[in-house]
């Protein structure tokens, strides 16, 4: 082989290695973005997970703000019927008097 022959074919011999390294690199990068995209789309799919959670939650929640203001509307109205039985009892039983002492 002549010293033209054998320069081209060394250059060709750098350029396949510079161009399998930059390959090796690639193939890299490119596993690298796969992962990533595999560990976006749990964490996706974990988010969605905690925003049902998270919405069970606040109906629970709600529930339980919402629990003592029932407690004392049922306390009030116990009160007031508590009252207006006593009232109309004691009505009744005033009625009942005056109609007894009336047919005496």
């Amino acid at each position: 082989m002549d010293e033209a022959m054998k320069s081209e074919l060394e250059r060709l011999h750098d350029e396949d290695r510079r161009q399998n390294r930059r390959l090796d690199l690639l193939e890299k990068s490119v596993s690298t973005q796969q992962s990533m995209a595999v560990s976006v789309e749990k964490l996706a799919m974990n988010m969605e997970r905690m925003l049902g959670e998270q919405e069970k939650q606040g109906e629970r929640l709600d529930k339980l703000e919402a629990a003592p203001a029932e407690q004392w509307s049922s306390m009030k109205r116990t009160i007031f019927n508590t009252f207006v039985g006593a009232g109309a009892g004691a009505v009744a039983t005033g009625v009942i008097c005056a109609m007894t002492q009336y047919m005496r």
